[in-house]
């Protein structure tokens, strides 16, 4: 039983291999969760290679509750068996791949709780206490909840306020910024029936057997129907059993988003899941693992890497581009290095560099590296999680924390380690960790539009009352009551509500006279980030000055200043299908993202080694040689805007395109 990360070491060292060369079977147990990420990909890739280290084909099984569509998963298990046009079906016409679908439909007890007072755009503190009031209530009269938010410092906080009410021994959190010893420790605490409770993020999601559960709360929408079904169904895990779940809605904007979730989940619908095409950083990393243990004909290395379905269209010039990455390696101030391989062009042989194998062992996996800080536990230097490196760098010896919904003192602040002691019980703070959150599922933002159009219908024909209790059935009558008023009041002061198929531009004047716009466009943020950070390029190309944006679920939200002004119904013309993926682009370049993934999918293509001498390379550092190695490869990325004439040039390289994309 291992990870994909672990498997990957023991296929690309000498002593794993011997041991897995036996191999008969794999099984990928909650495959959806691998399926759209890179992990997937690089998982894909390790399979082929376990396949021809055995030297026979392996018996591939992939197991999971909440897959769509599941001809596209089992496409990704048995990889190039399935041909285009042939679907499960290898050359010699034999089943490449047996499906067993037991449908996903079963009985669940679902409903959206409200506290007393109506929600509003954002939570208060006086509302949150009835929030907590009512857990409290729940927990009670079951044996064990669990209970769902969507960050670690909501877990931490909420995990604070149970154990107010609850005692501290009857609830703990539970998220990935845990050390691992104390998720297991609650993780049997759990089992074993001493917690009442457990808070946690997408940590306990998936099928880790945590016991007999009675119970889940989620606190917001997960903005997935996939991940909200993965959730409730910890709960009544047996056959026979009945998953119970209970969904809390935490402003009416997440009201309208839970609602159309219970509705998706009652028609039956899933997620789609998309699967990334040839992501070219961990092409690279398995090619330079390969290499590095045996010498490979560059036919033979192709035909297996095509084998891997995310690698099914890689074209030859494109591996040809990474072997020669590869083998050149990069010229940077601190001169020429990380080059991995030798290619003989004569001969078409890939051979393995000194040390390859090394690197590839010490810098492997897709799991990006965060700059966070370990909390050590004095005096018995225990490591207890991590920490933000910002939080860590503002704090201070003496002050006090929470972890795990355990109090810790600062005793000092050293480089990358923030070492602790044992607070007793003082009152924390609450770190922060900086995370990109999940955004909306188009399945659920469909479901959204869906629910919104089908209000907009019986508004116009004044069928509130039809409405509302058509919606009451479902979510409540006072539920139903608060949204009904919601989306009653928008399609008074819009004149129709915003769906995927009608998009609202709304101009007005804030109390500062500044004018703000808002393009309600219930796309999702993915969508409405791309669009906005798009149109604020245009802006700033047209007039000459930079806006601040915002975008969220259903909304696009552009600051003006008080000396511009347009007409509105220009702004729609602002971009255009033919034109805008290079506007975005370009806006893209100068976003902070850019750099963040540049140095994720480096680490990943090995060009900047996770280890140097033995030593894990600090942060600061990684940082200093991501910018050394942007430098040489993409000067215009981090050339002086004034010198910069037109559009920033962007280089065929491999990794820059991988970044873009």
């Amino acid at each position: 039983v291992t990870t994909p990360e672990s498997l990957y070491i023991l296929v690309t060292s000498a002593s794993g291999r011997k041991m897995l060369s036996t191999t008969r079977a794999v099984i990928v147990d909650e495959i959806h969760a691998l399926a759209p990420n890179k992990r997937g990909a690089h998982l894909t890739l390790t399979l082929e290679r376990l396949e021809a280290l055995t030297g026979r084909r392996l018996t591939r099984i992939g197991l999971s509750a909440t897959q769509k569509p599941i001809e596209l998963v089992a496409k990704l298990l048995v990889g190039d068996a399935v041909r285009p046009g042939n679907d499960l079906f290898d050359q010699a016409g034999e089943a490449a791949c047996t499906i067993v679908d037991a449908g996903h439909t079963r009985e669940r007890d679902l409903a959206i709780e409200l506290p007393q007072s109506p929600l509003s755009a954002v939570m208060s503190n006086d509302i949150w206490q009835e929030v907590y009031g009512r857990l409290t209530e729940l927990i009670l009269l079951h044996k064990t909840t669990l209970i769902f938010v969507n960050t670690r410092r909501m877990a931490e906080r909420v995990a604070r306020f149970l154990s107010e009410r609850l005692g501290k021994e009857a609830v703990t959190a539970h998220h990935g910024s845990m050390a691992k010893e104390q998720r297991l420790a609650a993780e049997q605490r759990l089992k074993s029936g001493e917690l009442q409770a457990l808070v946690a993020t997408s940590s306990l999601e998936l099928g880790i057997d945590i016991g007999d559960v009675n119970l889940v709360c989620q606190l917001g929408s997960p903005h997935a129907i996939a991940a909200f079904l993965q959730r409730v169904g910890r709960s009544g895990h047996a056959v026979g059993a009945l998953p119970k779940g209970r969904l809390f809605p935490t402003s009416r904007d997440d009201l309208v988003e839970c609602t159309a979730l219970l509705d998706s989940v009652q028609r039956g619908e899933l997620d789609q899941l998309v699967i990334r095409d040839k992501p070219l950083d961990v092409l690279a990393q398995q090619i330079a693992a390969e290499v590095a243990l045996q010498n490979w004909r560059e036919d033979d290395l192709f035909a297996l890497i095509r084998r891997a379905y995310p690698f099914r269209n890689v074209t030859r010039e494109e591996f040809l581009e990474i072997v020669r990455m590869l083998a050149d390696g990069y010229t940077t101030r601190r001169g020429r290095g990380n080059a991995y391989i030798h290619r003989d062009a004569v001969n078409n042989v890939l051979h393995g560099r000194r040390g390859a194998a090394l690197t590839a062992v010490t810098s492997g996996g897709t799991i990006p590296d965060t700059a966070d800080y370990n909390v050590v536990l004095e005096p018995e230097a225990i490591h207890v999680g991590t920490v933000n490196e910002d939080f860590a760098i503002e704090s201070m010896a003496g002050d006090v924390f929470q972890l795990g919904n355990q109090s810790y003192q600062i005793m000092r602040v050293e480089r990358g380690t923030v070492r602790v002691e044992d607070a007793n019980g003082a009152p924390p703070s609450i770190p922060f960790w900086l995370g990109e959150g999940p955004a909306r599922s188009d399945a659920l933002t469909q479901s959204v539009s869906r629910l919104r159009s089908e209000l907009a219908t019986e508004f116009k024909e004044h069928r509130q009352e039809q409405a509302l209790v058509r919606l009451s059935g479902m979510i409540g009558s006072e539920a139903a009551k608060q949204l009904i008023d919601y989306l009653f009041a928008a399609h008074q002061a819009l004149g129709c509500l915003p769906t995927q198929d009608t998009i609202v531009f709304e101009r007005f004047f804030d109390e500062s006279g500044g004018m703000q716009l808002v393009i309600h466009s219930p796309y999702g943020s993915r969508i409405n980030r791309a669009w906005g950070l798009s149109l604020r390029k245009r802006f700033c190309r047209q007039f000459n000055f930079e806006l601040q944006a915002a975008a969220t679920e259903d909304a696009i939200v552009l600051s003006l200043s008080t000396s511009h002004s347009f007409p509105l119904d220009e702004v729609k013309r602002y971009l255009h299908s033919n034109s805008v993926r290079d506007v975005l682009v370009q806006a893209m370049l100068v976003a902070p993202m850019f750099a963040s993934r540049w140095r994720w999918n480096a680490t990943i293509a090995l060009a900047l080694p996770r280890f140097r001498g033995g030593k894990k390379t600090p942060p600061q550092l990684q940082r200093m040689a991501a910018e050394d190695l942007i430098a040489a490869v993409f000067p215009d990325q981090i050339a002086c805007a004034e010198n910069l004439i037109g559009e920033r040039e962007i280089p065929d390289h491999p990794l820059v395109k991988q970044t873009i994309d």
